[in-house]
C-alpha cells in the first residue's frame, strides 16, 4: 500500500483530510505531520514532528516511511498573513519549495498542494472568474499562492515531479476551528450562532465570496490525486467552487433553524482583502478534467452544519 504524508496535518483542512485518508487507505499508511503535534489521541496513527521550513527533516520522513504521496498543507493563511509577512514568505514558499526538491531528489513522489482563490485580485473578473486569467493578488498570502502554482509549473515541467492543486474557495469545516482566514466568518457565525445567538460579522452584509463545505473540500483533494495524470491539462491550481453566497444570506439561513438568531456587521481589515477575491468562480474545468462535482449547497451544508455542532455541545465536546 502507498505511504502518504500529509504536512499541517493538525490544521483546519489536514485533521479531517487525515482522518479521511487513514480511513480511505489504512491509518498505519497516513503519517501526520507538524511543526506542533496534538497533546490527545485525536489523529490515530503515525505522528512526527516536521518543520517544512527543515529541508532535511521532510527529505528523512519521506524516506524513512518510504512517502509516495503528499499533501503539502502546511501554511500561513491570509489574515494572519498580513500581521507578519516575512514569516508568510518563509513557510508558505520556503516550506512549499523544501516540499517540491524532497519529492525531486527522493523521485516518485506525487504531490497535492492548495492554491487559493487569493490568487485573483481586483483586476481579476470578479464573477464567474476563469480558469485561465489575470493573478495579481493584493496580499501576501495571494503573491505566495500565484508564486506556489508557478513553481509547481516548473518541478513539473523542468523535473517531472506530478503536482497537483487546487485553488479553494473559503472552507467551511465543523471539525476543527478556522486558522486565520478572510472568511473565516463563515465558520465562526455557526459557534457564536448556538451558543449566544448573535454574532457581529467582520465583513459587509452584502459581502459575497465562494465558498465549500469540508466533506467536498476533501473530496475533491482526494479525487485529484486519483486522477489519471494524462486526463489533466491544467493539473495544478484548478479553479474550485461550490457555493457563493453573502454574509447576509448566511445569517438568514441560519434564522431559519434559529428564529432568534441576530447577526450584525462591522467591517474590519479583513473586509479589504474579500473586497479583492471573486464573487464566483467558474470551476467548469476541474468538472470536466476529472469529474469534480460538490455534494453540499447553502441550504444542505447549514443545516448539517448546525446538526453536527449541536451534537458536539451535547456530548460536551
Amino acid at each position: 500500500m502507498t505511504r502518504i504524508l500529509v504536512t499541517g496535518a493538525f490544521g483546519q483542512i489536514g485533521t479531517e483530510l487525515t482522518q479521511a485518508l487513514r480511513s480511505r487507505y489504512g491509518a498505519e499508511n497516513v503519517v501526520a505531520s507538524g511543526r506542533h503535534l496534538p497533546g490527545d489521541d485525536t489523529v490515530a496513527g503515525p505522528v512526527e514532528k516536521v518543520d517544512v521550513t527543515d529541508s532535511e527533516a521532510i527529505v528523512d520522513t519521506i524516506r524513512n516511511y518510504d512517502v509516495r504521496v503528499i499533501y503539502h498543507l502546511a501554511a500561513i493563511l491570509s489574515a494572519r498573513g498580513e500581521q507578519d509577512p516575512q514569516s508568510t514568505w518563509k513557510i508558505n514558499m520556503g516550506g512549499l519549495k523544501n516540499v517540491l526538491e524532497a519529492a525531486r531528489e527522493v523521485g516518485g513522489c506525487r504531490v497535492f498542494w492548495p492554491s487559493s482563490i487569493a490568487v485573483f485580485g481586483p483586476e481579476t473578473p470578479a464573477d464567474q472568474t476563469p480558469q485561465d486569467t489575470v493573478m495579481r493578488p493584493t496580499t501576501i498570502y495571494g503573491i505566495t499562492k500565484v508564486a506556489g502554482e508557478l513553481l509547481g509549473d516548473y518541478y513539473f515541467h523542468r523535473y517531472g515531479v506530478d503536482v497537483r492543486g487546487v485553488r479553494y474557495p473559503g472552507v467551511i469545516s465543523s471539525g476543527s476551528p478556522p486558522g486565520g482566514g478572510t472568511t473565516d466568518y463563515a465558520v465562526d457565525i455557526f459557534y457564536e450562532a448556538l451558543r449566544h445567538g448573535r454574532y457581529t460579522a467582520f465583513v459587509r452584509e452584502d459581502c459575497v465570496l465562494p465558498m465549500v463545505y469540508m466533506p467536498d473540500c476533501i473530496d475533491a483533494a482526494i479525487k485529484l490525486m486519483e486522477a489519471d495524470l494524462s486526463s489533466l491539462n491544467h493539473h495544478n491550481g484548478f479553479n474550485l467552487a461550490a457555493m457563493s453566497f453573502s454574509a447576509g444570506q448566511l445569517a438568514a439561513e441560519i434564522k431559519k433553524h434559529l428564529p432568534g438568531f441576530v447577526c450584525h456587521y462591522e467591517p474590519d481589515e479583513r473586509q479589504a482583502i474579500a473586497d479583492s477575491w471573486p464573487r464566483s468562480i467558474d470551476d467548469s474545468v476541474a468538472r470536466r478534467e476529472w469529474g469534480w462535482q460538490p455534494q453540499y449547497d447553502l441550504a444542505r451544508m447549514t443545516a448539517d452544519m448546525l446538526d453536527t455542532l449541536r451534537e458536539r455541545q451535547q456530548a460536551g465536546r
